[in-house]
């Protein structure tokens, strides 16, 4: 039986199809001896799991075929680790069903770029086009919004109440009716105003109006825009193939987002849009917020997906909200394995900073998205705040101080009274911060990047660091310490970002 996970019915739901995914891996790995069988009831349950998802039964009966293929147990060497290969050919086929294999275009900063949205209506547009600006404001560009949406009563106001929010200069207009030629005014005056990224909201339209499709066509056609992006509401299942094509046919999509990945069992649906608009998926909206929008790069998600984590994006993410010059400061208290209070304080508040603190965990390899179930975020949100106020009732020698004794009976009641906290508050935030330190402890003696910067690290990790550090399930995924070995060595040498390319658990 499929149980859900924790969280219920609003979890996000690729982390459910993951979590299935995962499991039939996982129960694979404790039979004695792979053969036929235990490979086709692997395979069997992984495609169940995609076709409950809502994912076209044809994607589904090729990736069988192609796992097949490439997991030829009669052909395979006695000793190789058939558990691995499989794990390996698993991942492989599902980047292959979301990777169209060619890129979308990328605006560059200072150069004028035209990006067009067009989608059905109720996709979710709009917003998305307001996260889709603050994402690329926040990297140092300078969007503008066009609402050229005159078929929907209060789209303006919609997008200029957005807009207004998030600080970014938009144009409209309440009387004018040709959203052709809205959209060409506001191009002039952004172009005028030196924005490097000018967005176009479109009509949102169904796919049988003929009508709606020429009019998307004429603003393409006025604007002649860099990219078009189809925006898809991750939530109307197979629906979503048909859909796809439909936009493909009248506008020539560029690249996809998906919204409303957050709770509905439909979620597969989606990813059979790559497959008909043969364009890449670039971010997936996570939830209403406007920071609720990630970057969506295929081998990073699949691995996230089946619970094998994305430490370089986790690395970037790092990087993004730390200063530069407290990098090298971090590194080096890396490798003396030390680890205090005050810096585990400001790991908290880098970490608040990172955006929903269930997409950051999901990059921590063993992490399954299900471990920290959507609706769950707020209380661990919430937690590391309740933390940071324990704290800040403490001293500086409690602080910086690696000494567990140090922490008497009268101190932690002083703190709990100074922060309004607990006694059993106090406790719990000890014991998470000793956990820490143990884990911390095991980078001792790390070589450290000669830039001092964190998102090389990963390439100086050696291996008996990695197993100290993976958890021992992840561990046991990849067929243990000699897994690991094998495959770095298969990776040729130590260069630790090619091994974790190598584990899906890197970049490309």
């Amino acid at each position: 039986t499929r149980s859900d996970p924790p969280g219920g019915p609003a979890k996000m739901v690729l982390a459910q199809l993951g979590g299935s995914i995962s499991r039939a891996l996982a129960q694979m790995s404790n039979a004695t001896v792979i053969d036929e069988k235990v490979l086709g009831e692997c395979l069997n349950e992984i495609s169940r799991a995609l076709l409950q998802s809502d994912v076209q039964f044809k994607m589904v009966r090729d990736m069988q075929t192609n796992i097949r293929k490439i997991v030829n147990l009669e052909t395979l060497a006695a000793g190789t680790n058939k558990r691995r290969i499989i794990q390996q050919a698993v991942f492989t086929e599902l980047c292959n069903m979301l990777d169209p294999g060619k890129p979308a275009f990328t605006p560059k900063k200072g150069k004028p770029s035209v990006v067009m949205f067009v989608g059905l209506q109720g996709s979710g547009k709009t917003t998305t086009c307001t996260k889709y600006a603050y994402y690329h404001q926040r990297k140092g560009f300078k969007p503008s919004l066009v609402c050229a949406d005159t078929f929907r009563a209060g789209a303006f106001d919609q997008l200029k109440q957005n807009a207004t929010k998030a600080k970014i200069p938009f144009y409209g207009s309440y009387m004018e009716s040709d959203p052709v030629k809205i959209a060409v005014e506001g191009l002039e005056r952004f172009r005028k105003d030196n924005s490097d990224l000018i967005i176009i909201d479109t009509s949102g339209r169904h796919k049988q109006e003929a009508a709606l499709f020429e009019e998307m066509r004429q603003v393409a056609e006025a604007t002649k825009p860099d990219l078009v992006i189809f925006v898809m509401d991750g939530s109307i299942g197979q629906a979503a193939f048909d859909q796809a094509q439909a936009f493909k046919q009248s506008a020539s999509v560029g690249a996809v987002i998906i919204t409303k990945l957050d709770g509905h069992a439909k979620g597969g649906g989606a990813l059979s849009a790559v497959a008909a608009t043969k364009s890449p998926v670039i971010f997936i909206g996570t939830g209403e917020h406007i920071d609720e929008f990630e970057i969506f790069d295929v081998k990073p998600f699949v691995s996230r997906l089946l619970g094998m984590g994305d430490l370089s994006g986790l690395m970037d993410k790092i990087q993004d909200v730390m200063p530069a010059d407290q990098q090298p400061e971090l590194l080096a208290k890396l490798a003396e394995g030390t680890f205090t209070l005050r810096l585990l304080y400001d790991q908290f508040q880098n970490l608040l900073k990172m955006g929903p603190i269930g997409q950051v965990f999901s990059m921590l390899p063993g992490f399954s998205s299900e471990l920290m179930p959507k609706g769950h975020e707020k209380e661990g949100q919430a937690k590391i705040k309740r933390y940071m106020t324990i704290m800040d009732s403490m001293t500086a020698a409690e602080l910086d101080s690696t000494n567990p004794k140090l922490m008497t009976e009268s101190r932690i009641i002083r703190i709990a009274r100074g922060s309004g906290r607990q006694i059993r508050d106090v406790m719990d935030m000890l014991e998470e911060y000793k956990r820490l330190a143990k884990m911390w402890s095991k980078m001792k003696g790390l070589k450290m990047p000669k830039n001092g910067k964190m998102s090389d690290l990963s390439q100086n990790l050696n291996i008996q660091q990695m197993t100290k550090a993976l958890p021992p399930q992840v561990l046991k995924q990849m067929g243990g310490m000699g897994g690991l070995q094998a495959l770095m060595k298969q990776m040729g040498g130590k260069d630790m970002s090619k091994m974790l390319g190598g584990m899906g658990l890197g970049g490309d």
